[in-house]
């Protein structure tokens, strides 16, 4: 039997096939990579590069316009254009390195391997082949041994809200406003949605108002951490419509109009200048015909794996297009993971128990491992720590203390640590070191033991771990629970 052309198929070239892509290009395999749109996916467009970007360049701002720290700077002036360039260029630079990347690598044979590109939207025909339309019409029929299906994710559409891109958007035309807008209601309090009205707000060019269904923003993390966003939302002009049901959304004059009936039942119909949409994300699988491919999914569209692998043994998936954790670590982890497995080369399982997130608010958010809610949800009993960034030297010298760092650890001895939350600037700085010792099942001896540097947040985890060991430098007793807790769950 003649065999199949290809080694691997890749569908999509975001933050997962791409990785997919360089990792089956290390191990000397034949490759063909599919994109129906532009490389690096919503991990560089319309997603995590470009509306990080935006968050850096909004708080730059926001801190050139406070008038407390000793300075003040007269005549600012920000245009949504000039931004929106900064980011697009920033964005450019990043797509230029990928698609470099690419270029070379078709051209380079490693250990008799190739990468092949393709721009164009591909479609299972059987198991074994896919066929490619381009943007010429042609169509191209690949045959391959294995597959991986990375085709990522899109905004969920509401139903009944007709989304035109201009008055009413989802994070696929936020960045093709053409200015300000006065006004904006943002529907979903998630963290996508709490991102872009930290954005907004910190230019101080929009009202916002943000329609919450849940009880708090932020469901997903604890009371306390939801909380102090939301104070901070408050402070910086954002209203939250809480425990509000979305009921009608409508254009009209130019302008946006929409219904919200609040938690007693009364309804005010409020219009506002643009719509962001931000409830979720749903698979990109709607057009890959996995039926013919005898590949399963869920009642969302997302791909049914076991460790990345489909019912379909030589057909893997990963990152957003089976939707257990939407985020560009994630994707890439799974994409590299599924090359290996799919090679024989039998890799470690994925280790989800020391997954770490930002979430870029005001201030900042950084998570890794359990937090309280979720040990709670899972019967895991807990001790946990909570330091006050008001006790925090950096925090201090920033000049920048809302917030608090949070360390939880199991209730048994060695203490093993299960979870960080961290609410503060740099935030990011303390995760990573957590997620490593998470990952290693390390104790609470290990944080103590370790010498950080000063002055610095990772500081304040190191006194969270002594202060579950009993020994910290600064006492509960002293500073009493608002900023210092000791507890258990």
């Amino acid at each position: 039997m003649t065999p199949a052309p290809y080694d691997l198929c890749i569908l999509g070239a975001g933050p997962a096939g791409y990785a997919a892509a360089m990792r089956a290009h290390d191990l000397g395999k034949r490759v063909l990579l599919i994109e129906r749109d532009r490389v690096g996916g919503a991990g560089i467009h319309s997603g995590a590069l470009s509306s990080k970007t935006m968050w850096h360049l909004s708080n730059d701002y926001a801190v050139a316009s406070r008038t407390d720290r000793g300075y003040f700077a007269q005549g600012l002036h920000v245009s949504y254009q000039a931004v929106m360039n900064c980011v697009d260029t920033a964005v450019s630079e990043r797509r230029t390195q990928l698609n470099a990347q690419i270029g070379r690598l078709a051209t380079l044979s490693a250990n008799g391997g190739k990468l092949t590109f393709v721009i164009g939207t591909g479609r299972f025909v059987s198991p074994t082949s896919v066929e490619v339309e381009q943007r010429d019409s042609v169509r191209t029929a690949y045959q391959a041994e294995h597959f991986l299906i990375a085709t990522g994710s899109c905004p969920r559409l509401p139903a009944g809200i007709q989304i035109d891109g201009t008055h009413i958007v989802t994070s696929d035309h936020i960045e093709d406003l053409q200015d300000f807008p006065e006004s904006m209601v943002i529907v979903g309090a998630g963290v996508v949605g709490c991102e872009y009205a930290t954005i907004f707000a910190n230019f101080h060019k929009t009202r916002i108002n943000i329609i919450d269904s849940q009880p708090r923003i932020l469901p997903y993390e604890d009371a306390d951490v939801a909380e102090v966003i939301a104070t901070s939302f408050e402070k910086m002009g954002i209203n939250i419509h809480r425990q509000s049901k979305l009921t009608t959304m409508r254009l009209v004059d130019g302008g946006v109009e929409y219904v919200i009936c609040g938690p007693t039942g009364a309804c005010q119909p409020i219009r506002v200048e643009r719509a962001l949409i931000s409830i979720g994300r749903v698979p990109n699988t709607g057009s890959l015909c996995l039926d013919k491919a005898g590949v399963a999914v869920d009642k969302s569209g997302g791909i049914v794996v076991e460790n990345t692998q489909s019912v379909v043994p030589h057909i893997y998936a990963a990152g957003d297009s089976t939707l257990d954790i939407a985020l560009v670590n994630v994707a890439e982890l799974e994409g590299r993971h599924a090359v290996e497995r799919m090679f024989g080369l039998k890799p470690e399982p994925i280790r989800y128990e020391a997954l770490s997130a930002i979430m870029f608010l005001s201030p900042e958010v950084a998570s890794v491992g359990l937090n309280e809610q979720q040990a709670k949800q899972k019967k895991i009993p807990y001790r946990v720590a909570v330091v006050h960034n008001q006790l925090i030297n950096r925090n201090i010298a920033m000049r920048s203390t809302k917030g608090f760092i949070k360390l939880l650890c199991s209730h048994d001895q060695p203490g093993r640590i299960l979870g960080l939350r961290v609410v503060g600037p740099q935030a990011s700085s303390t995760i990573q070191g957590i997620a490593f010792l998470i990952d290693q099942g390390a104790s609470l001896e290990d944080i103590d033991r370790c010498i950080h540097p000063h002055p610095a947040i990772p500081e304040g985890v190191q006194e969270c771990a002594r202060l579950l060991l009993g020994k910290s430098i600064l006492k509960p007793e002293v500073f009493g629970p608002d900023l210092l807790r000791c507890g258990e769950g």
